[in-house]
């Protein structure tokens, strides 16, 4: 019998604080991920799971985006894959007496964890105007008054279309059909919350904005870089790759601000070594670096790399891969030798025999890859970061190249391949005029909101129409008050969703959350059961088939909501919406007509299962930018000024984690315990601000002209960040991050680098929780 959900939310009362881990996995996160497995959904799903997720035939794992082999492991899965798919299976579902029990107004004061843990929603919810409640309805009505209210607008672009990465191929590519057929491009994505930065830069410098390498290319790098993020949380799987890496003979170097236990030593629990043994070494040189020096460390090593060059003439530069392939390669030797030595100590906080021993690294590689996450990508200057990485790589012909390249880590299973599909608010010409030309209409060429600028449309009330495929809007954008203030005054909200969450209670004056099929569920349609489609990390599309049944029957699939909402809304429409639903086989047809590198899509799933898209600069060092060449970028690198006191605060994801959706209250690598409302600070930062470990805090953000941010009860921890820089977790710090601060050129919110103050707070009574003021 599964238990049921908790009345109390969560507080910190119990919360405990413990050392840091020195190694990621090991045989206790067996545990941790199979435990929860077996009590909530039992030892028959989980079987069944364990053995399917990640592989041919089977479903794709509802978490991140790192790749899977092509030939993988019996097991193919990490420890928050599972809590992810068990999260998604729970057998536990909201019954029909939960709405008139909880008001919205109530479940404003609940927490993420506890609006996860009410379980799975079965059944169409409307919340009418006025009412504080949200009421059961039937899917003909619930689709029904979604379709009203769109036919009911002014204009298409009062409306918008939101996508999480949960979301597949088909379904993205049907969602972005529909809105572009209704006549709008407001289709903003998760994308422009984490990786904008990397499309943006990527595709500047080398006309794509996807990774350039495979999985085999780890086994064949001399070195790799790996900056900004968390592989034991955020991509557990990608240890695999780096502790093959290792046995093959390449170094590795960490660059991040915190010293995450997988960037340490990584004890594989499939091998007796990462069992009972010391497991693998990660880490050749850990480069504890400061928030907001990425850009001036990669600057400094080419800086490195030109001397080395000058003292030894053609030994170190690959002069042939620049002269034939790329252009900008003077102006920026010139800016690079520029560089201020003394200005790069104080941006990174790192000491110049560090710099010079993995500049030494890079020098003596033939085969690099620099990777990379959210913590370079959520900067204020993160694009330029992006394009410093690339010219890094050209210096020594690191594109095109077996063991080297650029490797951009997604953090959600398909966000990708949303992309690729078409959810963006400025896909080219050339996309919209296949669809012109596939479907018949003519879509719209005006470039639409993306994520902030689609929040700042709705405080403005410029939009009545507000849909979410998946995710958790609010939760998920900077400015969280702000952000959902925006939200209550859009007219009508949609949620397409399996789970309660934030964005459903912080609603608009009509609301409807649509309740849908997970992605390991059976979708069974008329032509029988359908395969859907994701695209990873190395753009390698892979099928997925859920084969667990449904929690309820009364789910529809994505796909299904989509479809018949668009029949709904434009009656009259040439598409076969109806044909869509049917048969996913038929999505795919158009697919494979409309977008490139999509050819013979369903023929390539029938045969292999998967297939790689073609990558011009991977496959054969074509560059598809204005100029045919790849560019490197000779702009100046950015100081980011911190006043004395301040910290520059970094926020991150708990272990217990999975983007938004709150799994549990630990993060055991960082040494917490039942809580999550802390602020990481160095012990000598503490000392300097007069502060000890365990005191609570108050939190402020200061932004030049604008108000501060302020979350109020926090508990300081004593832990190794770097000096100067704290860290806190999202999504409870967005409240700190001002909607004006986004990353230069791209407008992603910036996450990564919030200048923040911290003052004594009033000690919180037993089981208090913090406060935004």
């Amino acid at each position: 019998m599964s238990p049921r959900p908790p009345k109390d939310d969560f507080s910190d009362a119990d919360l405990k604080v413990g050392p840091p881990k020195q190694a990621a996995a090991g045989i206790s996160s067996i545990g941790h991920a199979m435990g929860p497995a077996f009590r909530n959904i039992g030892p028959r799903k989980t079987f069944r799971a364990t053995f399917s997720m990640n592989h041919k035939r089977g479903f794709d794992c509802p978490s991140c985006a790192w790749i899977s082999e092509d030939k993988p492991p019996a097991i193919d899965l990490c420890e928050n894959g599972m809590k992810s798919l068990t999260s998604e299976v729970t057998p536990l579902i909201i019954p029909s007496g939960f709405w008139p029990e909880y008001s919205l107004d109530s479940m404003l004061d609940k927490s993420e964890f506890w609006l996860g843990r009410q379980g799975r929603i079965t059944e169409p919810v409307y919340r009418p105007k006025g009412s504080d409640h949200y009421e059961v309805v039937t899917w003909d009505r619930a689709l029904g008054l979604v379709a009203d209210r769109l036919r009911s607008l002014d204009s298409p672009d009062r409306a918008v279309f939101y996508t999480s990465g949960r979301i597949m191929n088909e379904p993205a590519f049907l969602y972005q059909l529909f809105a572009r057929e209704f006549g709008t491009n407001n289709l903003p994505d998760c994308s422009n919350m984490c990786h904008e930065a990397t499309g943006t830069g990527m595709r500047w410098s080398i006309g794509v904005g996807k990774s350039t390498v495979s999985y085999s290319d780890f086994d064949q790098a001399d070195l790799i870089l790996v900056m900004g993020q968390n592989p034991g949380t955020n991509h557990p799987r990608m240890l695999n790759a780096l502790e093959g890496a290792k046995q093959h003979g390449a170094e590795i170097v960490g660059i991040n601000p915190l010293p995450e236990a997988a960037l340490i030593r990584y004890r594989n629990p499939q091998k007796p070594r990462g069992l009972v043994g010391k497991g693998t070494k990660i880490s050749d040189q850990f480069v504890h670096i400061r928030v907001g020096g990425d850009q001036h460390l990669m600057r400094a090593i080419a800086k490195r790399v030109f001397q080395a060059e000058a003292a030894a003439p053609g030994t170190v530069i690959d002069h042939e891969f620049i002269d034939r392939y790329c252009e900008g390669f003077e102006a920026y030797r010139e800016a690079a030798l520029a560089l201020d030595d003394d200005e790069v100590l104080a941006t990174t906080g790192l000491g110049a025999d560090e710099i010079d021993e993995l500049a030494d690294r890079y020098i003596r590689s033939d085969a690099t890859i620099i990777t990379w996450a959210l913590g370079l990508t959520q900067q204020q200057t993160a694009v330029a970061t992006i394009t410093e990485i690339m010219n890094l790589l050209f210096l020594k012909g690191n594109i095109g190249r077996p063991g080297a390249g650029a490797s951009p880590i997604r953090g959600h299973s398909n966000v990708q391949g949303d992309r690729t599909m078409g959810i963006w608010e400025q896909m080219g010409d050339w996309f919209l005029d296949s669809l012109r030309d596939e479907f018949g209409f003519e879509p719209p060429r005006e470039h639409g909101f993306d994520t902030v600028k689609a929040i700042d449309a709705m405080e403005r009330g410029e939009v009545d129409f507000f849909m979410s495929m998946a995710g958790n809007f609010v939760a998920a954008v900077s400015d969280s008050t702000r952000a959902e203030q925006g939200m209550t005054r859009t007219g009508m909200t949609v949620h397409v969703s399996t789970k309660l969450n934030r964005s459903h209670v912080a609603c608009g004056e009509e609301s409807l959350i649509l309740p849908v099929l997970g992605r390991s569920e059976r979708d069974v349609q008329a032509s029988g059961d359908q395969v859907v489609t994701a695209e990873d990390s190395v753009c390698r599309i892979t099928a997925s088939k859920g084969n667990m049944e449904p929690v309820a029957e009364n789910l529809l699939s994505d796909v299904s909501v989509v479809t018949r909402l668009a029949r709904l809304t434009m009656p009259d429409s040439n598409i076969d919406w109806e044909g869509f639903e049917s048969d996913y086989d038929r999505i795919r047809d158009p697919i494979s007509r409309v977008i490139p590198g999509f050819e013979d899509f369903n023929r390539k799933l029938d045969e292999d299962g998967t297939f790689i898209l073609p990558h011009g600069p991977r496959d054969s060092r074509t560059f598809p930018t204005v100029s045919g060449k790849a560019r490197f970028a000779a702009d100046g690198a950015p100081v980011l000024e911190v006043p004395p006191g301040r910290l520059i605060l970094n926020t991150v994801r708990a272990h217990d984690q999975h983007n938004t959706a709150i799994l549990g209250l630990n993060d055991r690598y960082r040494g917490i315990r039942k809580g999550r409302f802390v602020v990481f600070v160095s012990p000598e930062d503490l000392e300097a601000l007069g502060l000890s470990d365990g005191q609570t805090v108050d939190v402020f953000s200061e932004r030049p002209g604008e108000d501060d941010r302020v979350l109020r009860g926090y508990r300081a921890v004593d832990y190794p960040t770097k000096r100067g820089c704290a860290a806190m977790y999202f999504p409870e710090a967005n409240e700190l991050v001002h909607r004006s601060a986004v990353a230069e050129v791209c407008n992603t919110p910036a996450y990564k680098d919030v200048i923040i103050r911290l003052e004594p707070g009033a000690n919180r009574v037993a089981g208090g929780r913090p406060t935004a003021i």
